[in-house]
């Protein structure tokens, strides 16, 4: 069973569970709540609440999280960066993040645990080895069918430390996006917040509802045009929140949904012309500060395949 026992230093008052996950690092204020077992602060049991201040002695115990029962794959992968604690994927596109429901092998997270293991030795492929501590640090999520950028974390401290910055909002993201026809303004703001759709629980949508009585989690994505075709454009997005589907959902709320998307696209009447596109969304860069590291790393991934081919067709097509 995992634990800590420590003299807390380098701060002034800060709170129990911001000092384990901020100063200390050992888990996320998220993985506290469900793994903590104990908590005592100068030999007593106390609560994440609880302030701490130099000179506290810190007790703590959190279960092992638990067995994922996931099978290491070797499937091959694009990496961008890699060491001993981290490692930065050219996710392609199609390919699943994390298992669920129907999707139980050939994901991201197999993937990576192979990679894992291989790294430790062919002795650490029996499987009470993988369930013991082997296991994909999935720090943050794209759908199955956005390719791209995307980090993983070889260890818990790893993960605790990026996952930490997620959640701060440091980290900056872009992404590139063909989209159906072109916006009004050739940059701008889309700041609206996002609900389940009440017709399609898996579905994501804008809330109506405005100031006080207004529901859903606020969502806010920066965008540009870079080029255009009459037709469709050729977007860059930043999105400063991380909610589920936000650039999908924004994009459509604009008025000027991603070509391919096959939720939240146009009626088949307006894509006639593009019969072949998948959903034209890419994650484009990530920058984000490596353990151990001072200075925030960057990570490009370059544009896939499938943009290269519809961009030359369209210029082709406009004697570009």
């Amino acid at each position: 069973m995992p634990g800590y026992s420590g003299t807390v230093e380098g701060v002034s008052v800060l709170r129990l569970d911001r000092y384990v996950a901020e100063e200390l690092r050992l888990l996320t204020r998220s993985q506290l709540k469900t793994r903590l077992l104990s908590a005592r602060l100068n030999g007593k049991p106390v609560k994440l609440s609880r302030p701490v201040k130099p000179g506290d002695l810190v007790e703590l115990l959190w279960a092992e999280p638990e067995p994922l029962h996931l099978i290491p794959e070797d499937i091959p992968l694009t990496i961008l960066y890699e060491d001993a604690r981290v490692v930065v994927i050219d996710k392609a596109q199609g390919m699943v993040v994390h298992p669920g429901a129907g999707n139980r092998s050939g994901t991201l997270a197999n993937a990576l645990l192979y990679r894992r293991l291989s790294r430790v030795g062919s002795a650490a492929f029996d499987e009470p080895a993988a369930d013991r501590g082997f296991r994909p640090g999935i720090v943050h999520r794209l759908d199955k069918d956005t390719s791209g950028v995307i980090i993983a974390a070889y260890d818990d401290a790893a993960l605790a430390f990026l996952a930490d910055q997620f959640k701060a909002r440091s980290v900056k993201k872009t992404y590139g996006a063909i989209v159906l026809g072109t916006p009004r303004e050739k940059e701008g703001i889309i700041s609206a917040r996002i609900v389940r759709d009440s017709r399609d629980r898996k579905r994501f949508t804008v809330s109506r509802d405005v100031g006080e009585y207004a529901h859903g989690k606020p969502a806010l994505t920066r965008y540009r045009v870079i080029r255009s075709w009459g037709a469709c454009s050729l977007l860059l997005l930043q999105p400063r929140t991380g909610r589920t589907h936000q650039l999908r959902v924004h994009l459509r709320h604009l008025g000027h949904p991603i070509l391919g998307d096959p939720i939240y696209g146009a009626p088949d009447s307006l894509v006639r012309q593009f019969p072949k596109a998948t959903l034209m969304l890419h994650a484009r860069t990530l920058s984000i500060t490596l353990p151990e590291e001072e200075t925030p790393g960057y990570f490009k991934a370059p544009l896939p395949r499938r943009f290269r081919e519809l961009i030359h067709n369209l210029n082709g097509r406009h004697g570009f």
